[in-house]
């Protein structure tokens, strides 16, 4: 039996931060991860010669005040090096398009129908102004606030395919809401978090909100404020793993079993390998799987996490065997017809992703669950294929990965589960916990939460 003041569940990016901030107060922390690498979908490895990202990524919101840049001056020994993430447009057969930001940048967008642009902008006009004045859109789906029924089959697949990149959903399931604020167009600051000001807070939200609403109707474009780690997100990995203390033990292929509970207060784990046990518990796997470590949780509290919504996945990475002029630009790009993906060249980032003279550009790809894995795979290799005629004679290296991008998918009447638990010293980090921005910026919000929670509740000196 050994014992720890604090253990974190989980060494993806969110359980690493957590364990990250409780040691630099001072705490004796253990990490128990199941799987033999740490990092999860925050990391990058080598597929012959060429780096890939877990996925392909933009970090939001790193100005000052953002999640991730207030956790990297407070905690990091050293920041990563960062770059301009650059400009996400859209693919037709012409060629690319700058992603509008703004309502006559809908209005002027030749990719759809111009009758189907005047709705959309008349439709995203009505709802900002109700938004601004207070009503809660958000739980109006993108569908809802559109006459869907008279839009053309172009624009019902570009709206389908921006929702489901904005929320893991379709537009049927995705809030209007997220259209506005869930690709970081919002700066939203961590003030409320960290100062618990909540009444004044409330005031700087809607001046924000009104902020935005303005820009948008007053035609100004919106600055993304998006980045990329110069040396892909196994930068931001190694950047925790160096700045850690020496007071943080990491156990891999460990597997939690149970949480250990008494009288309603969480105790400490146990493990395939023995039961380890903590004053704090803080679990950064995905809350949907929380009843099977801890048994006696509130029945309301059990349905309430089996209605968290989550999405799959299929990127697609690969490497060219020239510069390949197609990809001659930083940032992302959306193809909406037919089989809709994102894609991101990585390497004009840093060469050294990819050999001398090749290339390398990950395509993400939303799943359909009720398709086969081999069935997926094979449509979105066609439909690249497709989009890009003889990018198959420059094909070097061809990579498959399947990923949750969020634990909890920001779908209509879903559930985002919060920090705390009904089980005292329980708490719970991660992309299912937060509602705010995407990927590991969302993460990192969870973290700012859970110090907020923990310098109450338990450690005023985090």
């Amino acid at each position: 039996m050994e014992n720890y003041d604090s253990i974190v569940i989980g060494g993806g990016v969110s359980g690493l931060l957590s364990a990250l901030v409780l040691s630099k107060s001072g705490k004796k922390v253990l990490v128990l991860e199941k799987n033999r690498k740490l990092g999860n979908n925050c990391n990058s490895y080598l597929v012959n010669g060429y780096q890939v990202d877990t996925g392909p990524h933009a970090i939001t919101q790193l100005h000052e005040g953002g999640p991730l840049r207030y956790l990297m001056e407070n905690y990091f020994d050293y920041i990563p090096a960062f770059v301009d993430y650059g400009d996400y447009f859209i693919r037709d057969k012409d060629g690319l398009k700058e992603v509008p930001t703004t309502l006559t940048g809908y209005l002027t967008m030749d990719v759809l129908p111009r009758k189907d642009r005047l709705i959309i902008a008349q439709s995203l006009t009505k709802m900002l102004l109700s938004w601004q004045f207070g009503t809660d859109i958000s739980n109006i789906s993108v569908y809802q606030s559109l006459p869907w029924n008279t839009l053309s089959s172009d624009t019902k697949e570009f709206m389908d395919t921006f929702s489901y990149f904005l929320s893991g959903k379709s537009a049927k399931e995705t809030s209007v809401q997220r259209m506005f604020v869930g690709g970081g167009f919002i700066e939203e600051d961590i003030e409320k978090d960290i100062t618990h000001e909540n009444s004044e807070h409330q005031y700087i939200d809607k001046f924000k909100r009104m902020s935005y609403v303005s820009r948008l109707l007053n035609n100004n474009k919106v600055n993304y404020n998006q980045y990329y780690p110069r040396n892909g997100l196994k930068a931001i990995l190694n950047a925790i793993l160096y700045s850690l203390p020496e007071t943080v033990e990491i156990k891999t292929n460990t597997a939690v079993e149970q949480i250990i509970t008494e009288n309603n207060t969480a105790k400490g784990v146990l493990t395939n390998e023995g039961s380890y046990f903590a004053d704090t518990i803080i679990y950064s796997a995905f809350a949907k799987d929380l009843p099977r470590y801890v048994t006696d949780l509130p029945a309301s509290y059990v349905s309430d996490l089996s209605r968290i919504k989550q999405s799959k996945s299929l990127t697609i990475w690969l490497g060219l065997d020239e510069e390949f002029e197609e990809f001659n630009y930083t940032g992302g790009e959306v193809w909406f017809k037919q089989k809709p993906f994102w894609a991101m060249p990585i390497s004009n980032y840093n060469k050294s992703f990819a050999p001398a003279g090749k290339k390398l550009v990950g395509f993400m790809f939303s799943i359909d669950e009720n398709s086969s894995l081999e069935s997926e795979k094979s449509d979105a290799y066609e439909t690249i294929l497709r989009v890009y005629p003889g990018i198959n004679k420059h094909i070097d290296m061809i990579h498959y990965q399947m990923t949750v991008p969020e634990k909890a998918s920001m779908a209509i009447n879903g559930f985002i589960a919060g920090i705390t638990t009904p089980v005292k010293n329980l708490y719970l980090v991660g992309t299912d916990v937060d509602e705010r921005s995407m990927g590991i910026t969302r993460a990192a919000y969870s973290i700012v939460k859970l110090i907020t929670v923990l310098r109450k509740e338990q450690i005023p000196n985090l």
